[in-house]
Formats: structure tokens, sequence, C-alpha cells
């Protein structure tokens, strides 16, 4: 151990090559609201100037400076699209078939014209089928496109063999995500459901179907979906990998699930039977309950299932109202909007989505400067010092834990910017005489055609990204031990040139620290430095781990997110402990780079001061209550008020910063606070 922990105490170097006193706080006073004490309430006393400075826009559920970042980037990326029209492009060239797309999402005129009639021969040939015999041959038929029924299935990392791919089997089927919105009776939830079943029936009527008709298959699809969700597992409960890893061969699927036509359809999909000859089934449990539902299942309901499927895909690239109403339920009774966003919007998210690569290699180009990249870097390797020396100086674990830990930190394969490599897309074709929804269906089919080649029978590629590089985001990846950040969010408020050191590991800092936490949370640290799933820590290590992440999370359990909801621990301990391991290593990594020139106080702020508050400004922001619930119930991230006010109570340093004292609101003894990294 002591051979390791030697290589990581190196030392930290400061981000910036100016003097630090020339740099500013990249702070801006009018975030704050100074009547509120810090330790009484720090979110508010932190961004609630911003806050009453930037409503909610209408087309917002939620508005932060981390979404703002994000319409920024999304102008920088609708730019390039708007320059891609001024030009004419040679067929089969990614200009041709970007802007040849983005044309089409453009063209509403045109897609009024067509309507519905785009989708409809494929509605007419499921309403002439009249077994499920047939209907199964049409689902085998659309299988290049990525058609599933009842359950998922698709090629990825081994967890217990991480270099290699294997056929991973999932629980699906359900339209709303999480089975607490078909079978929780609470009001709020009952409200959606009940939204959700005029939704179906309008969707339907929309393609031209009585209400008659459309009632008896809304009917249809709540019996099938509910079914599901009474043998779906939680959100929380997919949070354990090893209780989600089964492993099986294709001959016991068969006999266990031998309504599910698992090698039917990987073979209409082009997969030969021999590459799946084993798989790792994620829920047992739910495939036993889909292949009794699907023995059962009477062909009317398959095709409404079926339909459903293909209607409430293709909503919105077809006409304005098929548009309007997948909003109406969608945006405004689920999330809380009160508009949907511009044209120009929702265009240009939709042709990212299926070309956001090809847009992220000119972004890149023009807006990500490789200075940018290696203070990147610069900043990853001092957190990777810090994490380092708090894993070697943890009491509570074992020496061979903590050498496994710290051979596991020394191998994060680190990734910054953009890809290395960029996607083949010239067999991706984009024909401007077909519709927008064949082009977007196409555009699937070409996807579902790259995964199968890139990974069927193939060794995982430690090189594919997850995330384009205009995303405002981050990962980490336990299969290949990988921590991610794409170009998009070295940008403000997470990172600022001209501002110090206390702002830039406040903020990008403890992002980094966020994703390399992530190695060692609740999931994380099931896996080992080569990405497999086993158990490296010793008994007691992993005893001392579970009992304290325990405790967090019942502390975000307790947490009153509305007046009649509680926030859940248990699916947000993973981020939770993320941002605690983040604050702790990135304050670590800045006190270690500024150690030999502390920072000044500036703008009546000390650097610790200013540290916390770049922390808590990305989470500045205002959301809809109807946000707020849909977030509790499917997001494994808490809210941002939570990220802030729930996090800091247990950073000693927070506490020196700002002096909180037992009395304060936000004040927990220090025994009751999280003691890990």
């Amino acid at each position: 151990m002591k051979k390791i922990v030697t290589m990581m105490a190196m030392a930290s170097i400061s981000l910036m090559t100016m003097a630090q006193g020339e740099l500013g706080t990249g702070l801006v006073g009018t975030n704050f609201d100074k009547s509120v004490r810090p330790g009484d309430d720090f979110y508010e006393y932190a961004c609630g100037g911003w806050m009453k400075n930037n409503p909610l826009p209408a087309a917002y559920s939620r508005y932060g400076s981390f979404d703002r970042l994000q319409e920024d980037n999304d102008k920088r990326i609708n730019g390039i699209l708007k320059e891609l029209q001024s030009n004419t492009y040679q067929k089969g060239t990614v200009e041709q078939k970007l802007s040849d797309l983005y044309k089409l999402a453009m063209d509403s005129v045109r897609r009024n014209q067509e309507g519905v009639a785009p989708v409809m021969p494929l509605i007419k040939k499921l309403e002439a089928a009249k077994t499920n015999k047939q209907l199964l041959d049409i689902q085998l038929e659309m299988a290049p496109y990525g058609e599933q029924e009842f359950f998922y299935a698709g090629f990825g990392a081994d967890d217990k063999n991480a270099t290699q791919n294997i056929l991973n089997i999932y629980q699906g089927g359900l339209s709303l995500g999480q089975k607490e919105y078909y079978l929780d009776n609470d009001k709020a939830t009952a409200d959606i459901r009940e939204a959700f079943k005029k939704h179906i029936v309008k969707m339907f009527q929309l393609f031209g179907f009585s209400k008659g008709a459309a009632t008896k298959k809304m009917q249809n699809i709540m019996k099938v979906e509910t079914a599901l969700a009474k043998v779906s597992k939680s959100r929380t409960e997919l949070r354990d990998p090893e209780a989600n890893y089964n492993k099986m061969t294709l001959k016991e699927f068969q006999t266990n699930y031998p309504n599910l036509p698992l090698e039917k359809v990987m073979n209409a999909q082009g997969i030969d039977t021999k590459y799946f000859q084993e798989m790792v089934v994620g829920q047992p449990a739910f495939l036993e309950g889909a292949n009794k539902l699907v023995g059962t299942m009477k062909p009317a309901e398959y095709r409404d299932v079926m339909e459903w499927g293909i209607i409430s895909s293709a909503a919105n690239f077809l006409n304005d109202a098929t548009v309007a109403e997948s909003f109406d339920f969608n945006g405004r009774i689920r999330s809380g909007r009160k508009q949907n966003h511009p044209l120009w919007k929702r265009s240009t998210g939709q042709v990212e989505r299926v070309m956001g690569e090809a847009l992220g290699k000119i972004y890149s180009e023009k807006y990500f400067p490789e200075a940018a990249k290696q203070r990147m870097l610069t900043l990853v390797k001092n957190l990777q010092i810090a994490l380092g020396e708090r894993i070697a100086a943890q009491d509570w674990m074992d020496d061979s834990t903590k050498v496994n830990a710290l051979l596991k930190l020394n191998t994060f394969y680190v990734k910054v910017g953009y890809p290395d490599r960029w996607t083949d897309l010239s067999k991706l074709e984009i024909d401007p005489k077909k519709s927008y929804f064949e082009n977007m269906k196409e555009c699937t089919k070409f996807w579902q055609a790259w995964r199968i080649d890139h990974t069927v029978g193939k060794p995982v590629d430690r090189d594919d990204w997850h995330m384009t590089p205009q995303t405002v985001n981050a990962y980490y990846n336990p299969t290949t031990n990988e921590i991610c950040f794409p170009a998009g969010i070295l940008q403000y408020p997470f990172f600022d040139m001209t501002a110090d050191d206390a702002f830039n590991y406040g903020a990008i800092g403890v992002v980094i620290g966020h994703e390399m936490t992530h190695g060692f949370d609740d999931q994380g640290r099931r896996f080992d430095k080569d990405g497999n799933m086993h158990d490296w820590w010793t008994a007691a290590d992993g005893k001392n781990f579970t009992e304290r992440t325990d405790k967090y999370a019942d502390f975000f359990s307790n947490i009153s997110v509305l007046p009649d909801l509680k926030g859940n621990g248990r699916l947000t301990l993973g981020e939770n402990l993320a941002d605690h391991g983040g604050l702790q290593v990135a304050y670590a990594a800045y006190k270690n780079a500024t150690k030999r020139n502390p920072l000044a106080e500036k703008d009546g702020l000390t650097a610790d001061q200013r540290f916390f508050l770049a922390y808590a400004g990305v989470w500045a922001g205002n959301i809809t209550d109807e946000e707020i619930r849909n977030r509790t119930k499917s997001d494994p991230h808490a809210l941002g008020r939570w990220r802030v006010n729930g996090a800091l109570p247990h950073i000693d340093a927070w506490y020196e910063a700002f002096g909180v004292k037992e009395g304060d609101k936000m004040f927990i003894p220090q025994s009751e606070r999280l003691q890990l990294w």
C-alpha cells in the first residue's frame, strides 16, 4: 500500500498559469440573497437572487444555471445547423444529411399537410392482423428498427467479464417508466394516471379511430401495462447490480419463458443464434410475469400495445396536432410546463438525438480549444491525487481494501472533450423526398444495425463515448472504469477561465470528484479496477461502508420535498454519495493546489466561502411542483436544492467557512455527519 500511496502523493498544481491574484471570483453578487443566514438555508443564501432574477420560463419545468448553459449550447448547435442551410452539399456527405434532416424537422407546413399519413400504412397493417402469430410476424418485420415488446434485449458489457459483450435482458413495456404510476393511489399519482388514459384516447382519435374504439384500445393498453407494472422492480430495486445479474443459457430462457420469442426477435434483427447461447437476465421474476401475460394475451391487446408504441414514439415527428397532444400530457400535466419549446429548439434536439456525434465534431472544432482540454486534464490529475490521499487516510478501511481502491483509482480511463474516433455515417441515408417520420425511422434502423455490428460477438470497445461532445454533463462507467467529461460542460458556471482556483475547484472540480467517487459509491464499489463485478472489500469494510451509507440514505429520505412528499434517499443514494465525495475531494485538491500561495479574500468573501458558493451556484434554479414530484419518483439525483442543503451539512469545512454553529437550522452534530472519503 505504501508504494501505491507514494505514487499518488505528488504535488497538485494550480489550474491557472497566470497569477491567482489577478483572477476574479467567478461569482455574481446579485445571485445571492444575503437576507438569509448561510447556516439556516444555504441554497437560498447562495441562489436566492438568481432565482428571483430568473423566473421559470413557460417552456420549462425546471430552469437553472445548468439549464441556461445547455440552452446556450443548443443555440450554438442550432447556429451550426443554420449555417449548413446556406450551402448545398453532395449527396451522402454528413453535411447533406444534417442539413436535410433539419430542414425536414423545421418544415411544419409539409408535416401538417401529411398529417399522420406516414404512420398509417403500419397502423393499417396491424389492424388487418387477426392472430397473435400475424402480429408477431409484423413485430419481426419491425425488429431491425428496434421494435421489442414487453422486455428489452441488447448487447453490452458482461458485468462479471467486463471486456466481453453479452446479451442483456431487462424489464420493459411501461409507457410511464415507473411502476408506481400504475399502482400508487395517492391523489397526485392517480390524477396523472387518469390523465394518461385520456391522453391515449385522444392520441388514437388523432389517428382516425372513433372515441369508442380509442377507449377500448386504452383499456387494453392499461390492462397490459398495469400487469407488467405489478411484476416490475422499482427504480430503487434496479440499483442493486448483483441482484440484477442472473446468467442463463438460451435453452434455459426458452424453457423458463416459452411465450417470449427472444430467438426470433434477435434473428430478425440480424443476430445469429450462436452469439446469445448465454445471456444475463436482469429481472427473472418480471420475465416470469411477462411470460404468463403473453401466454394469455388476446390479439386485440397485443395489437393495441404495438400500435401505442408506434403512435407515442412517432407523435413528435408528425403534425402540429400530435405534437400538441404529446406536449399536453408529457409536458404540461407530468412536468408543469406552460408551453412547448419553439420549433427551432425541438428540431435541433431531435437532430441531435440521431446525429449528435456528427454535430459534436463540428462543435468541438469550433468551440473547444486545446488549452481548455489541458486545464481539464490538470484538474482531473489533481482530483485523483486528492482522492488517493483521502482513501489512504480512512481509518475505517483495512489496508487490503485501500490497496484495491487505490489500484482502481490509478487505472481510471479519463476522457475529456471529444472522442479520438468518430462514427462512420456513410451507411446512414437521409432522403428529403421521404417524410420526416420515415427519415427518423431510418436513423433508428442505422443505429440499431451499428450497435449490432459494433457489439455482437466482439469485445467491449473502451473508446466508445456514451455522451456527445456538446452535452452539458459527465459520467462514470463502472465496466470500463472510465470517467468522461464532454466539452459542453467546460463552461460557466462550471468552469471560468478568468476565475481563480476557489471557484473552479468548487464548480467543475466537484463535478470531477463526483464522477470519480461514483467508482466507490454503493454501486461502483462492487466493480474492480478492470470493471468486473466482484466483492474486493473485506467483510468488515463492507459492513462499515453500509452502516455509514444507510444513515445517509435515511437522512435524504426524511427531507420533505413537498408538503405531502418525502425524498427517496435509497433511489438517490449513489448520486448523493458522489456529491459528498466530490465536495470532499475537490476541497482537498483545492487546498493542495493553493497550499503554497493561499488565496486572498475577495469581495468580502474568503476563498473557502467562494469554493462552496461556486458549488451551490451550479444548482441555482426554479422548478414546478409537478416536476419535483416527477423527479422524486424517477430521478436517481436529488433535487438541486437538496444537492446543496442536503450535502453541505455533512461537510466539516463548510461549517468552518461560514461559522455555522449549533442552533442554525442546517446544523447537524458532527457524530451524525457522513464520514466517507
